[in-house]
């Protein structure tokens, strides 16, 4: 089953996201979950980070809620807001 993550980071949280980035690249590398995409979300000049979102496959919620909790982000006050969602994965044959 695939999952949508989306984590906005709390306000001037830039540097303490690039504090903790070589971290959650690590967690990310060895997690329990299958990311199949992820990336920065970015405020509209197109370059500050202001959040994240991954598309993950996990047999459960719960085993996301249980991965996103342990993200070194996470774990640093970095995300103000996260939300996670089941997400119906199509593929666009055009």
């Amino acid at each position: 089953m695939h999952f949508i993550v989306h984590c906005l980071d709390r306000p001037n949280a830039v540097q303490d996201r690039l504090a903790h980035y070589d971290a959650h690249k690590a967690y990310l590398a060895s997690a329990s979950v299958k990311s199949v995409i992820s990336g920065p979300l970015v405020a509209d000049d197109n370059e500050t980070m202001i959040g994240s979102l991954f598309l993950l496959e996990a047999d459960s919620k719960d085993e996301v809620l249980a991965f996103n909790a342990a993200d070194p982000f996470n774990r640093a006050g970095i995300w103000e807001k996260v939300e996670i969602h089941p997400f119906l994965k199509r593929v666009d044959n055009r």
